[in-house]
């Protein structure tokens, strides 16, 4: 068996760091609380641990988009809350991307524009 490299006091030293790395991360970074999809606006509502609320139109997002409403229903948070995670899809969406207005690809993106532009 392996040589553990770090004694019990390190050991518990790292653990407790990272326990504070990660309540800082919670109270700064953009983390889910909960997420759900709205059949009637066609939205995926983000409630965030700082209180905001955040959503987008799941026709806009790469992965999710003309997915039919009882896949879009089924959104699972990744343990952080950094993650959403459609099971029946495949699909996992970044939040601080989202946030940050980044719904896929550059790819992606771009068709989209090019649809937007065509539509207007």
């Amino acid at each position: 068996m392996a040589e553990s490299i770090f004694d019990e006091a390190e050991l518990s030293a790292q653990i407790e760091r990272a326990s504070r790395a990660s309540e800082i991360a919670n109270s700064i970074e953009p983390r889910a609380k909960s997420a759900h999809y709205d059949v009637a606006s066609g939205l995926v509502v983000i409630a965030l641990k700082n209180g905001a609320t955040f959503s987008f139109p799941s026709q806009i997002a790469q992965g999710i988009s003309g997915a039919p409403v009882a896949a879009l229903s089924e959104i699972e948070l990744t343990p952080s809350g950094d993650g959403l995670h459609w099971e029946l899809l495949d699909v996992d969406l970044h939040v601080p991307s989202l946030l940050a207005g980044i719904f896929g690809t550059r790819a992606w993106i771009a068709q989209l524009q090019a649809q937007w532009k065509q539509a207007s």
